[in-house]
């Protein structure tokens, strides 16, 4: 039997159950030159965008106001227009360094959604290719990610620096 470790699986198992604050709310309260370890890879007026530090796909994408609210309802207006314009540019990024064929984009509202961190309201937009979801995902239950994320901050920063 072949196996696939995949250690960072552990730090995501761990920290998912014991994790103290918010990371959307305590990682951009970082001062900016912070940004590659924090793996924020744009500052907006009232959002941000921020790799998924546990991605379903290389290139998986967060954006989320600065603002704590847990519902997308409680977002305003202002909120909701940024954060559809740094979507924009997260597809654009995307499209031009990894030429997905795809993409899912949305959020999970409550934990009965499947809401990882339920009290920070955060849409995901995940790249998506034909084939990206195999034997390994479905039976391994073990996502298999070509790229670290260092890798991937590193590609797709430049699309947010102008």
């Amino acid at each position: 039997m072949e196996r696939l470790w995949t250690p960072w699986r552990m730090a995501y198992i761990k920290d998912n159950h014991r994790q103290k604050g918010c990371f959307l709310c305590d990682l951009p309260a970082l001062d900016p030159s912070n940004d590659l370890e924090s793996l924020i890879l744009v500052r907006g007026e009232l959002s941000f965008v921020i790799l998924n530090k546990f991605p379903y796909n290389s290139g998986h994408l967060l954006v989320a106001p600065y603002r704590h609210v847990p519902n997308y309802e409680d977002i305003a207006v202002e909120e909701h227009a940024e954060m559809a314009i740094l979507t924009g540019r997260c597809i654009q990024a995307l499209n031009a360094e990894y030429v997905p064929q795809g993409y899912n984009i949305g959020l999970n509202q409550g934990t009965a959604a499947g809401a990882g961190i339920p009290d920070h309201v955060h849409s995901h937009v995940v790249p998506r290719w034909g084939g990206d979801t195999n034997y390994m995902t479905t039976v391994g239950e073990t996502k298999v990610l070509p790229e670290a994320l260092e890798e991937t901050y590193k590609k797709l920063r430049p699309y947010f620096s102008a």
